[in-house]
């Protein structure tokens, strides 16, 4: 018999949710997880609203972190500032090539890939894009991988100025560039943490089940 059943029958259509907290599936209708008493949702509430928000909020911080001196070196009295590409650069000039690809994967590379990776499943789960159940676990895949080095970068920034304290010789304090930067990786992380996964198997199973209808409506 064709019909929209591909997969195995979900909690959503018994009215299952799984409790974010401590992931026990219980009815819905409870409304508090039986074990650890968090409120249960079928779904996220507000999700996809409050990931896009966020997601551009955090491209909107991404351009001072990029602009603006991440970290200010004094050196014998001379004052140095630097931003992420401008040190980028002069490490690249110093053939420190680790450290440059380091700083260029970190800071440059992981938050445009994960801001845009976040925004690209945001439109999948709206039905936006066309996709696939491997592609949207990749991604997702990659999204969440990409989160776990997205404080890099600030934790570099950290270890130099709890390090580098020289007296009057030498002395490094953040810069703006480094609030920016983290707000960043903050924003990005509260975007992965709203955007519900879920919503993704919804949407492609809502396009199959529509799939599948369309032949019977031609036959008709």
């Amino acid at each position: 018999m064709n019909g929209p059943a591909k997969y195995p029958p979900r909690g959503l259509s018994k009215g299952l949710a799984g409790c974010h907290v401590c992931e026990k599936v219980s009815p819905v209708s409870l409304g508090h997880c039986p074990r650890c008493g968090s409120h249960l949702h079928l779904r996220k509430p507000d999700s996809l609203n409050r990931t896009i928000a966020l997601v551009i909020a955090a491209a909107v911080m991404y351009i001072p972190a990029n602009t603006l001196p991440i970290m200010s070196v004094r050196e014998l009295g001379v004052l140095t500032e630097s931003t992420i590409m401008q040190g980028l650069v002069q490490f690249w000039q110093a053939r420190s090539y680790p450290i440059a690809i380091v700083i260029f994967t970190a800071s440059l590379l992981i938050p445009i890939l994960k801001i845009f990776s976040l925004l690209w499943l945001c439109a999948a789960a709206k039905g936006m894009v066309p996709h696939s159940s491997k592609v949207l676990g990749r991604v997702y895949w990659v999204t969440e991988l990409l989160g776990r080095w997205s404080m890099v970068d600030i934790f570099v920034v950290a270890i130099l100025v709890t390090m580098v304290q020289l007296g009057n010789y030498m002395r490094i304090t953040p810069g703006p560039g480094a609030l920016a930067f983290a707000a960043v990786v903050i924003l990005t992380m509260f975007a992965a943490m709203s955007f519900d996964p879920k919503l993704l198997w919804d949407q492609l199973e809502r396009e199959q089940a529509e799939a599948a209808r369309q032949p019977l409506s031609e036959n008709d």
